[in-house]
């Protein structure tokens, strides 16, 4: 399975993101965790293609930033294009 997210590395990106690193609730910082969890199990999926539970996951945590990156595109449109372009993240 892929590796987890250690408490330090989650309040670095929640600081990055979310202005402090206990405002975990910001729309900005989910987004921003939800990448970073996509991104490591997609490398996970590379190396074992037949891990569907791993699979699964990475669906439903595309979905979950999908509709999180909508809500924040009808909020504020300039932190949405402000994060799709510090993220790398095409739409």
């Amino acid at each position: 399975m892929a590796v987890y997210l250690t408490k330090e590395k989650r309040e670095e990106i929640f600081e990055e993101f979310g202005g402090s690193k206990t405002n975990s609730g910001s729309t900005e910082a989910q987004i921003a965790l939800f990448t970073y969890r996509i991104q490591s199990l997609m490398s996970h999926l590379n190396d074992n293609h037949k891990d569907h539970s791993c699979r699964r996951t990475l669906l439903t945590l595309v979905g979950k930033r999908k509709r999180l990156l909508n809500y924040l595109a009808k909020k504020d449109i300039n932190k949405y294009r402000a994060l799709i372009k510090k993220l790398n993240i095409r739409k």
